[in-house]
């Protein structure tokens, strides 16, 4: 029989899931118990069935997860203590210690999950190394793209479409990381990061301040050992992780990675975060930037990214329409945001308004796409005179606090790509018989540029871009 103690921790728990929710866990324990052999009779007396390292490598190993993660996932249910005497734990898990270990990750707050947090970064007890947390953010970051991919649940893109997602896993992690502060509020970079000691009080206030950590623990748990993973209402976290994907084609490969679209998707508002659709890229649509003007005008809130010759990418988010006028517009919601060589997300100061800002043809005006600052001196400018730009902030943009982008103030373009986030304005073309100023966004983006209206917009239907070809 259990302890008392036991049988109330348990039940506590246990009553934090709805009935479909514990026939779920159930479920899934009695299919990995039940291939532990651990069933059978002893002495005589059934035994309680649990769970083995083995048995769980067997189900998830190779297919759903890599098996760093799989370990990490065993550490951390190994380490569930449910009476509180901590005798040694089996090497074993039981019903009991499944259960305490899903609802604690999947239900509890930062106090709840730490402990089992600390043993996937370390089976030692006590404190744990800056390099140990990273090599666990990283397994986890890769686990998260992997079991996406595995399950399907990539919304269109794919590893294909997109650039390798190894060295966005290590832009993340360390993203990630530059968060881990110091009881005294000190923040160690670099090697110094990699060799402090980090104690359990320090990563419980960093889990409850990076909540990528949560959501992605919750991914590759809900995924990765498929628990609760259809039920409706316990996937909010995750729905929008990844925004779905419409309008690449071909052979195209995305400037982002995975990685780095569920970090910028996290920071766009609510609203926004559940697809993307490609209006422009140089590769496919040509080097210029009357093309571009035609290809983003009017299409609501967008994502601009671009690399530079030295392989520096970066961007912003612009959260209204473009359109093309000798004045600034957008609002507080735009940001400006770097992908490599690191990945940072950096937002309005609230000094200025510069948030956008799109010219063209003007005599006395700047002509280009710029973000940020001021004239002449912006945080991320495009030029009229296609393939060249700058990224100008001694030491920082006024209107982001955001440092140099590229790698040399004064930059050539490699590659630029435009997103519409969220759903296209209603207006943005039709099914049937194309206008002439679809057919050539030049002339459109011509006739914006002398402030002339279309008169055939708004009496189409909207459309949906088709996802093949």
């Amino acid at each position: 029989k259990m302890g008392n103690a036991e049988s109330n921790t348990y039940r506590n728990h246990l009553s934090r899931f709805l009935p479909e929710e514990q026939s779920d866990i159930d479920g899934v324990f009695d299919t990995l118990s039940g291939s532990s052999g651990s069933a059978g009779a002893k002495n005589g007396k059934a035994t309680k069935k649990t769970v083995t390292l083995t048995a769980l490598q067997a189900a998830y190993t190779r297919e759903p997860l890599p098996e760093q993660m799989t370990l990490r996932l065993y550490n951390g249910m190994k380490s569930v203590d449910p009476t509180g005497k901590s005798s040694g734990l089996a090497e074993q898990i039981a019903k009991e210690q499944f259960v305490i270990f899903m609802s604690n990750l999947l239900k509890g707050n930062a106090d709840e999950k730490i402990t089992i947090i600390m043993r996937m970064i370390s089976k030692v007890e006590g404190p744990v190394k800056g390099k140990q947390i990273q090599e666990f953010t990283e397994d986890l970051i890769t686990s998260v793209v992997h079991v996406l991919n595995y399950r399907k649940e990539l919304k269109g893109w794919n590893l294909e479409n997109t650039r390798d997602s190894a060295s966005g896993v290590k832009v993340l992690a360390s993203q990630l990381l530059s968060e881990l502060k110091l009881a005294d509020g000190t923040k160690p970079v670099g090697p110094q990061l990699m060799e402090t000691d980090f104690d359990q009080s320090v990563i419980e206030d960093w889990v409850y301040r990076v909540p990528q950590i949560s959501i992605f623990l919750s991914a590759v748990i809900r995924q990765g050992l498929h628990v609760l993973h259809s039920l409706p209402d316990q996937t909010k976290d995750i729905v929008n992780l990844v925004p779905s994907c419409k309008g690449i084609k071909g052979r195209l490969v995305s400037l982002f990675d995975i990685p780095s679209i569920i970090y910028i998707n996290s920071h766009l508002p609510a609203e926004l975060q559940h697809k993307w659709q490609l209006l422009f890229s140089s590769r496919l649509h040509g080097e210029s930037f009357s093309q571009l003007c035609g290809h983003i005008v009017k299409k609501g809130p967008c994502i601009v990214i671009l690399k530079d010759l030295d392989g520096y990418i970066f961007g912003g988010f612009a959260s209204h329409s473009w359109e093309v006028k000798p004045q600034f517009q957008g609002d507080n919601r735009c940001f400006l945001f770097s992908v490599l060589p690191s990945l940072a997300v950096y937002t309005c100061t609230g000094y200025n308004d510069h948030y956008m800002y799109l010219n063209h043809g003007q005599q006395t005006m700047p002509n280009g796409l710029g973000m940020g600052g001021q004239h002449g001196y912006f945080g991320l400018w495009l030029d009229s005179d296609y393939g060249k730009g700058h990224s100008k902030a001694k030491p920082r943009c006024t209107t982001y606090n955001s440092p140099q982008l590229s790698a040399k103030e004064d930059f050539t373009l490699d590659v630029v790509e435009v997103w519409a986030v969220g759903d296209l304005p209603e207006s943005t073309g039709g099914k049937g018989k194309k206008s002439i100023l679809d057919v050539d966004p030049e002339a459109q983006a011509f006739l914006e540029m002398a402030g002339k209206c279309r008169q055939s917009e708004g009496l189409r239907e909207p459309v949906e871009e088709d996802d093949d070809d």
